[in-house]
Formats: C-alpha cells, sequence, structure tokens
C-alpha cells in the first residue's frame, strides 16, 4: 500500500470526525446501524470474530457497505480516540471517497 494514499484515507477519517460524520465505537455504530443512518462501516482488521461476523450480518442485512481495514489502533488515532474496533460513516460524501481510497490501496 502506498503511504500517501494511506495517509490520506486516515486523514479523511479524521475530517469526518470533526465534521460530525462519523461514529465510532461497537455500541454507537450498531445503534445506527439499526436506524440506517450510516453510509459505510468500518471494521478493524484485528477486530475479535464475534464483532466481524456481527457487523458484516448486520450491514449486509440493510444494505450497508461493510469493509476490513487496518487495526484498531491506528483507526482510534485516526480520529484522535482510543482504539475503536468499529466506525461508521454517516455523510455518502465521505463514505464514497474512503471507499474508493480502501479499494484503491488494497491491490
Amino acid at each position: 500500500m502506498n503511504k500517501a494514499d494511506e495517509a490520506k484515507l486516515y486523514s479523511f477519517l479524521g475530517l469526518a470526525q470533526r465534521a460530525g460524520k462519523l461514529v465510532s465505537g461497537d455500541d454507537s455504530t450498531m445503534l445506527d446501524v439499526k436506524k440506517n443512518r450510516v453510509e459505510l462501516v468500518i471494521v478493524a482488521e484485528d477486530a475479535s470474530k464475534n464483532t466481524k461476523k456481527l457487523f458484516k450480518d448486520k450491514t449486509s442485512f440493510r444494505n450497508i457497505k461493510c469493509v476490513t481495514y487496518s487495526t484498531k489502533l491506528q483507526l482510534g488515532l485516526a480520529i484522535g480516540k482510543a482504539p475503536r474496533a468499529v466506525m461508521g460513516i454517516k455523510d455518502t460524501g465521505f463514505a464514497n471517497k474512503i471507499l474508493d481510497l480502501i479499494e484503491n490501496t488494497k491491490i
């Protein structure tokens, strides 16, 4: 993965956090998933199998995009918080840009 693209992705996560368009943490994200308030869910690669399966099932049922990316520590650092296993992007523009960056960096 290109370091510049990775940095850009983490920067967008931080921007989404500051804009109030990001929800993080298992419980908060799940609440917004159930209310269909998120466009994209990011689950850390080092999250537990149960967490990955839970979010994969809940998002596929509601036709919400869900990707596995990065580590809990990196995701937390990107938004200026403690390590986070799950985060949801509420804004369509941010979600599309972040998804595009993730798909382009997983080559």
